[in-house]
């Protein structure tokens, strides 16, 4: 097969394609030829050699992938070869095969093409795991989420008001900022010209935030305690902001606030495939029906890895970024 290896930590540039050998399922796995894979924050972490896989996972990079069933080992359950697919991932997404453990595969959803299919697994699977079964938001509750015209954060908007909550988002342009309220953000924010905590205030009364889902990590946490209302629930899944943070906690134990740091890729598998099956439930069905659909960029070949790592660090995409393998 073909993959993006990385030569060494560094930019963009050391990504290139080179041949790997096919990858052969055992109990429980399935092979994947690849149509499509997406990028993650974490990609670009990975290749600087600041996020390695967790032990056994590919060292490939990628985190999900759309595409057809090839292989299927032993005890996979339903999947049939000739499948169409898409997948959570611990790595190994940016190649033409991947191996996966069959929990982690999920149909694509009614209405979606197999390339696009790519862009729903890890922000479907990130989404519904920390807003929903983690922080229990509940239909009528505001909701803010940080980076709402990203990945994860045009996911969440649809899928908390698919699901009857008011989503609060930040964004750091007017035209990003259009893009959220199109998707369902009631109260946008540019947190270049506007201080969230006192925008969170104003928009909700002086209640504040009942779920706050986090990528900054420490740069945030004070004013996202702050922002936070009565037994409010912080969920942190990112570091864009560094690592150490203050927190005060007097703030806290007055608003009877939890804070939770969450990763989605160490988790165990069986913990992974009960997500998955969870998302197939009740996620799939709002994609189906057209009230969630996927945001997406921009879509390159896989040998176009460095572009598409440049783009999503210079800041200026609105969604997903796709490679496909179909040159």
């Amino acid at each position: 097969m073909r993959a993006v290896t990385v030569s060494e930590p560094g930019g963009p540039d050391v990504l290139a394609l080179a041949d790997r050998p096919d990858p052969e399922p055992g109990p429980g796995e399935l092979v994947i030829d690849v149509a499509a894979t997406a990028v993650n924050r974490a990609d670009l972490l990975q290749r600087q050699g600041l996020y390695p896989p967790p032990p056994g996972a590919s060292d490939i990079i990628g985190l999900e992938c759309s595409g057809t069933v090839s292989a299927v080992g032993p005890d996979a359950g339903r999947w049939q070869v000739g499948d169409e697919v898409c997948a959570l991932l611990a790595g190994g997404g940016y190649a033409t095969r991947v191996l996966v453990p069959a929990g982690q595969v999920m149909p694509v959803p009614d209405g979606v093409d197999l390339v696009t299919a790519a862009a729903l697994p890890e922000v479907a699977c990130t989404v519904w795991s920390n807003v929903f079964m983690v922080a229990g938001l509940k239909p009528e509750e505001n909701f803010l989420v940080h980076g709402g015209a990203g990945g994860i954060g045009t996911f969440a908007i649809q899928l908390a008001s698919a699901l009857g909550a008011r989503v609060l988002t930040t964004a750091g342009s007017k035209e990003k900022l259009a893009v959220c309220a199109d998707l369902g953000a009631e109260v946008t924010i540019n947190y270049r010209e506007d201080d969230f905590v006192e925008a969170v205030r104003e928009a909700t009364d002086g209640r504040g935030a009942d779920v706050i889902l986090d990528n900054m990590g420490a740069s945030y946490l004070g004013r996202n305690v702050q922002a936070l209302a009565t037994e409010g629930r912080l969920v942190i899944i990112g570091m864009q902001g560094g690592v150490k943070g203050e927190l005060d906690i007097s703030v806290l134990l007055r608003k009877r606030g939890a804070v939770v740091a969450t990763a989605l890729r160490s988790r165990p598998t069986t913990e992974k495939a009960a997500i998955c099956a969870a998302v197939a439930e009740h996620v799939w069905p709002l994609v189906g029906d057209g009230r969630i659909r996927p945001i997406v960029h921009t879509t390159l070949p896989l040998a176009d890895a460095a572009d598409a790592h440049a783009l999503m660090e210079a800041g200026d995409n609105v969604g997903k970024i796709l490679l496909t393998t179909d040159t």
